[in-house]
């Protein structure tokens, strides 16, 4: 009974592969268009907020090390890794 179970769960997990498989290059591609211009507004972002820091009067070493804190943020798998690590 348990064989025929599992036999069934695996063609399922088959058949449902299956009608995935046709939509991951588009997907693959739009991942990656997202990620890029993510990177690209943080970094436009970064140069903005050191920009207004010094603006503001903090000083210019103080605004590069808090521009370079905001950009660390856009670090997708870097973000992912710590939250695995969390949960361990």
């Amino acid at each position: 009974m348990k064989e025929n179970t599992k036999t069934k769960r695996d063609n399922n997990s088959i058949i449902t592969f299956g009608k995935i498989l046709p939509y991951l290059p588009s997907l693959i591609i739009r991942s990656g268009g997202a990620y890029l211009r993510l990177k690209k507004q943080a970094k436009k972002g970064g140069k903005v907020f050191k920009k207004e820091l010094i603006k503001q009067g903090i000083d210019k070493k103080t605004a590069e090390d808090l521009a370079e804190i905001y950009m660390n943020s856009s670090h997708f798998t870097r973000n992912i890794i710590k939250l695995q690590n969390i949960g361990n």
